[in-house]
């Protein structure tokens, strides 16, 4: 969802507009611009996934400024893991200071107060949680703040969060929206724990984490025909035998979730204006069906109706 283009404001609203909408979408903090307020610019988004939220900015720079009584203001506990999509920023938090840039991850325990801004122009995806549905103390957090890139699962969250907020439109109006946000969360909470106990927590937490992981990359890629368990394996570096072995502990067929996951999709999507245009044909391929008449079996088998009496019942 658009939360700001200042594109479309007069120059001289565009600092309140900013301000405005970026305490919308995260916590109290003061807001200064890193230039003159004519030249100010940005664009923000925010999507829900369940409890948790994705919130973008690309803008001009500024620095926001969370001081301790932001912090005594009632708002939610949070904490947000952003990847710094362009640019370089610059984070403060519990006595150190870092440059962060493009590329890299930044927790911020916005339980506490920070500092955090970039020079020019600059972006960054934050997935935004509760303390309470991360289920971290904050000496975890605090001990993982400076050392996510010490740990083998950076690479692996900073690419899901690229890929969530690369389809985020997509993905947040997906029925398993919310399933997501929790695998999305789950992946953040390893990547923590990862980097808070490095030596001794990260085979465990890869091994823990698997599942979960798995499950985010189906979601992420379920439109795509290729997405084979050979495919899903070689991502994770597991063998396809332990995949299936992995999956089984937790009670899920792989072929079964990624059938249910784009029946789910084309279902949804054959009640949109688009998808009453389209022919079942064209929404069975753009769901990652590659046999119209596998999609039609399996939509009836599963709902009790075909596609196109389904699509027929769209108000």
């Amino acid at each position: 969802m658009l939360l700001l283009d200042t594109a479309d404001l007069p120059p001289e609203h565009r600092v309140d507009a900013f301000r405005a909408a970026f305490g919308q979408a995260s916590v109290p903090c003061r807001i200064e611009h890193l230039g003159p307020a004519a030249a100010v610019h940005t664009r923000m988004h925010l999507w829900e996934f369940g409890g948790a939220t994705l919130f973008t900015t690309d803008s001009s720079g500024f620095r926001l400024v969370r001081t301790p009584r932001h912090v005594r203001m009632e708002s939610p506990p949070v904490v947000a893991l952003a990847v710094q999509s362009s640019g370089t920023g610059r984070f403060g938090q519990f006595g150190a200071e870092r440059l962060v840039p493009t590329g890299d991850l930044m927790v911020s325990d916005l339980r506490a107060p920070y500092e955090f801004s970039w020079p020019g122009r600059g972006g960054s995806r934050a997935f935004q949680v509760s303390g309470e549905q991360l289920g971290l103390p904050p000496d975890v957090v605090r001990a993982a703040a400076p050392r996510l890139r010490a740990s083998p699962l950076h690479d692996l969250v900073r690419d899901h969060l690229v890929a969530l907020s690369r389809d985020a439109d997509r993905l947040a109006g997906d029925p398993g929206a919310a399933a997501l946000g929790t695998a999305t969360t789950e992946l953040v909470r390893a990547l923590l724990v990862s980097a808070a106990a490095p030596d001794r927590r990260v085979p465990a937490v890869r091994a823990e984490t698997l599942a979960t992981r798995v499950l985010a990359y189906v979601s992420a890629h379920v439109t795509e025909p290729s997405l084979t368990p050979e495919r899903i394996a070689a991502a994770h570096n597991v063998s396809v035998r332990q995949l299936y072995k992995v999956m089984a502990v937790r009670g899920v067929s792989l072929e079964q979730l990624v059938i249910d996951r784009r029946l789910e999709l084309a279902r949804a999507e054959l009640l949109t204006a688009a998808g009453r245009r389209r022919s079942i044909a064209a929404t069975a391929r753009a769901c990652g069906f590659a046999d119209p008449s596998h999609f039609t079996r399996r939509f009836r088998a599963a709902y009790g109706r075909t596609p196109r009496e389904w699509q027929r019942m769209a108000p």
